[in-house]
């Protein structure tokens, strides 16, 4: 929901950077590679219940995030490039729930599998709507810089960065949070597999539509 203002306020600062890695030959796979490599650093922090340290290590991972991507921009964008940034981000999002659940079990763990749970649901739906895109050849408005198509919803990127923050800073609030947070993901997968089923169908109807045209024309042709 709140991707496409954030994505206009980095954009610039995302750019510059990725020009200056672009000058010393590093590539983007790189630095989606030790983006992912500080990420595990966050989940090790949060089960020593270093929460401070590891909300330096989050915010570090996610703008390596963003800048993997401007620097694909600025070279040459590849799909095992894109699959590679989407796998590990999902593994990224995972380890900083579970880290939560090993530092305080007794609290957190009940609360990180309904997260998790919940997680699975917006990654699945995202996915799942992202390769029947890719095979009918669709293309997101809203998000065209992407390297699949980019279904949005209630709880995408940024609000997720807003939530990791919230619960390193208040982590003794970490149930609460997380079964909100989970709620929140609930309503966006069940919006995206309601929006995405209707327009795989009105895809599909199209298609028929126009094979059917298409036969049709070529019945009447002398």
């Amino acid at each position: 929901m709140l991707d496409p203002w954030a994505i206009k306020l980095v954009s610039a600062p995302l750019k510059a950077c990725a020009h200056i890695l672009k000058k010393k030959d590093i590539k983007p796979d790189q630095v989606t590679i030790a983006g992912f490599g500080i990420g595990l650093l966050a989940f090790f922090a949060l089960w020593m219940a270093w929460y401070k340290i590891a909300l330096f290590f989050i915010i570090l991972n996610r703008i390596m995030d963003g800048l993997d991507g401007a620097l694909a921009r600025l070279t040459t964008k590849t799909d095992a490039g894109g699959f590679l940034d989407i796998c590990l981000d999902f593994i990224f999002y995972a380890g900083v729930v579970a880290g939560f659940a090993l530092a305080v079990p007794q609290n957190n763990a009940i609360p990180a599998i309904f997260l998790l749970l919940s997680f699975v649901g917006t990654g699945t739906s995202f996915l799942a709507f992202a390769a029947m895109a890719q095979k009918y050849g669709l293309k997101s408005v809203a998000y065209p810089h992407k390297a699949m198509y980019y279904i949005g919803g209630l709880t995408e990127g940024t609000e997720t960065i807003i939530f990791l923050a919230i619960i390193c800073i208040f982590p003794e609030h970490f149930p609460f949070l997380a079964f909100f947070f989970a709620f929140l993901c609930l309503i966006t997968t069940i919006t995206r597999v309601l929006s995405g089923y209707a327009t795989l169908k009105d895809v599909a109807k199209n298609k028929e539509k126009m094979v059917f045209n298409q036969s049709m024309n070529m019945d009447h042709d002398p």
